[in-house]
């Protein structure tokens, strides 16, 4: 059990206890019902809406029972991989994942696979897919976060800032204040979720609703990461933080791109593009 503080906001030391209660001598933790109240809501939130997207309840059903558990071990792979020296010498604990560890970007990447994979199997649009199922992707990460505030994990330097996080730690006697960086996360998560809610409405290009939540959730990333003191490292490079910054430059690139095309052909099919070859002529 570990005490926390936001002195700054005039929020008093209370403790955090990372088990929730104890069912047939398992405990369960707070972070596992987090994630399970963040798929409940994302998937709820996506069932209310399908139907003015046209993608059926089956569907979406259906689509979450493989996504889950394909997330997990994503996330799970990805965080091994990059923790390898950990679980060399003990392989059977890459199952024990209620020991933590889980890398976002591996559940990301993989949910993506499978989203591909099952709408090209059920013969729905693939980039319309992605568009409609990606706010909630957000909006599961902005919730989620929350489980690494009970665990009292991902946060990060030490600051003096007004928001800063006060712990102490379990022996009661070492204090530090540090960057909440979960709660960055879970806000920026938020307003991503928001902004991509009401972009989905008004989006005429197939598949911008998708690469925009992964820029934005790039530059979020990008910059969160850099104040974390738990990042998985390649060499010298946070790994989350390279792959935020790879995604959120390159898929931006990959917008703008499509606009102008989307553009110069709107303008051909107008005749504008003729004249204009005419005039140049």
């Amino acid at each position: 059990m570990s005490r926390v503080a936001f002195p700054g906001l005039g929020i008093e030391e209370f403790n955090i206890d990372p088990v929730a209660f104890t069912l047939f001598g398992r405990e369960i933790y707070w972070y596992g019902i987090v994630i399970s109240f963040a798929f409940l809501v994302c998937i709820g939130l996506a069932l209310r809406d399908s139907k003015k997207f046209g993608v059926r309840h089956d569907d979406i059903i259906d689509f979450t029972l493989f996504v889950i558990p394909a997330a997990v071990v994503g996330a799970r792979l990805f965080y091994v991989a990059f923790k390898w020296e950990e679980y060399a010498g003990s392989p059977l604990d890459i199952f024990a994942i209620w020991n933590g560890g889980l890398g976002i970007y591996g559940a990301i990447l993989v949910s993506i696979v499978t989203a591909y994979i099952f709408a090209k199997r059920r013969k729905l649009s693939i980039l319309r897919f992605f568009d409609f199922v990606v706010p909630y992707l957000a909006l599961g990460q902005a919730v989620g976060r929350w489980g690494n505030f009970f665990n009292v994990e991902a946060y990060g330097t030490q600051t003096t800032l007004p928001w800063r996080m006060e712990i102490t730690a379990p022996d009661g006697i070492s204090t530090i204040s540090v960057h909440p960086t979960f709660l960055y996360e879970s806000l920026w998560n938020l307003g991503v979720f928001a902004l991509l809610i009401w972009y989905r409405k008004r989006n005429k290009l197939p598949g911008e609703v998708f690469l925009l939540y992964m820029v934005l959730y790039g530059v979020g990333r990008f910059w969160i990461e850099g104040l974390r003191i738990d990042s998985l490292m390649l060499g010298g490079f946070r790994v989350s933080q390279l792959l935020a910054g790879v995604f959120a430059v390159s898929l931006a690139a990959v917008i703008i791109i499509r606009r102008k095309r989307a553009d110069a052909l709107s303008k051909a099919s107008t005749g504008k593009g003729d004249n204009i070859t005419s005039i140049d002529k």
